[in-house]
């Protein structure tokens, strides 16, 4: 399989996690095996590995865009733009090869591809929040 650049393994958790929040009596490991099946998913270490970890720490990362939404409970914000800030801030938690500022930028233009004109504002707003809070290298 070729290989894929970062922006479309991002996309391709993004529907992973899109996917399991519509797919409830999936367990997670199936519907990432399904899509390595049915769509051939890449074989990407990313791919996995951010998935299952944005799952593992969904606790801390949601409460986390809790505290920067301002009267937004997690659960009203739209899917999509909750899931891209769950990647996002799972990045900026743990990957030390990725820049916060990548992180962010990738965000934003996941927001503009997939989600509604303001999510690129509450997006950028909450990410940056986090960002400062986590003090996190450039």
């Amino acid at each position: 399989m070729p290989q894929i650049s970062r922006r479309e393994s991002r996309e391709q958790v993004l529907g992973l996690l899109f996917e399991t929040e519509f797919q409830p009596q999936k367990t997670p490991e199936e519907i990432y095996r399904l899509a390595v099946d049915d769509r051939e998913i890449a074989a990407d270490a990313y791919i996995p590995e951010v998935y299952f970890g944005v799952l593992e720490k969904k606790a801390e990362i949601d409460a986390r865009i809790s505290k920067y939404s301002k009267g937004w409970s997690v659960d009203r914000i739209a899917p999509v733009t909750r899931n891209i800030l769950r990647l996002s801030i799972f990045e900026m938690m743990t990957r030390q090869d990725i820049p916060v500022r990548v992180s962010i930028n990738e965000a934003i233009e996941l927001a503009k591809k997939y989600d509604d004109e303001k999510a690129k504002a509450f997006v950028n707003g909450i990410l940056n929040s986090v960002k400062d809070e986590l003090g996190n290298r450039e």
